[in-house]
């Protein structure tokens, strides 16, 4: 997940087996305005870290259930460490892609989770123990704030291809520039939730990923210039 100056810094996890010197760490870094997790042992350390994800991935998952089907569930509509929320009905539904959401994401100052795998047209999101509750809180805002967009696509109240998901990500030359879109600018690149003064701003549109993976490019000089 993207880092900026306003969201939670990441957790640290202090492992030592001398309670004084855990402590001293552990001052240190919560004055840098850390989350601190400490463990005894690797052990320990271990186990923290796998409840710190498991837990975050589950809280992920519940968070964004009532808005996206969550695969793969088992008793009591658990996770393990990663979450994958689907999409396939959505995009027979309203024509908004996995695609369209991944990109959409960098407006909102993330870069997207794992997609399409393990199944096609789906996002698999592991938070990882190193994620913070803020941080944790503010990928789920985006993703449904992002919700209700696909929802007032699906309603009719944006177009099924002139809308802030299918035209993303949006840039600076386009804010800039002769805007010729059915929606504001600033639904564009200042969606819920994102601060202006903290806008991560993507410095290229949308690539043909799919023809780039089948069609390599090299940049570099052609094997003649490497003879003699």
């Amino acid at each position: 997940m993207a880092q900026t100056s306003t969201e939670q810094l990441p957790v640290v996890l202090v492992i030592d087996d001398e309670t004084q010197i855990r402590r001293f760490l552990r001052a240190g870094f919560e004055l840098d305005g850390f989350t601190v997790n400490e463990a005894a042992n690797a052990a320990e350390g271990l186990r923290s870290a796998t409840q710190h994800a498991i837990l975050a991935a589950n809280y992920v998952a519940k968070r964004l259930g009532e808005a996206y089907p969550v695969l793969y569930t088992g008793p009591n509509g658990l996770v393990a460490h990663e979450c994958i929320i689907d999409l396939r009905q959505i995009t027979k539904d309203t024509g908004v892609s996995v695609d369209d959401v991944a990109k959409h994401l960098i407006d909102y100052g993330f870069h997207a989770p794992t997609m399409s795998f393990p199944v096609a047209g789906t996002l698999m999101i592991e938070p990882t123990e190193s994620e913070g509750l803020a941080e944790l809180d503010r990928f789920c805002d985006a993703m449904l704030a992002i919700k209700g967009e696909i929802d007032r696509v699906a309603e009719g109240e944006l177009d099924r291809e002139d809308n802030p998901l299918r035209q993303a990500p949006h840039t600076a030359a386009m804010l800039a520039g002769d805007w010729k879109h059915g929606y504001e600018r600033a639904e564009a690149v200042f969606p819920a939730g994102v601060n202006p003064a903290d806008k991560y701003w993507p410095p290229v549109r949308r690539i043909d990923g799919a023809y780039g993976d089948r069609n390599l490019v090299c940049s570099c000089p052609s094997p003649e210039a490497f003879e003699g």
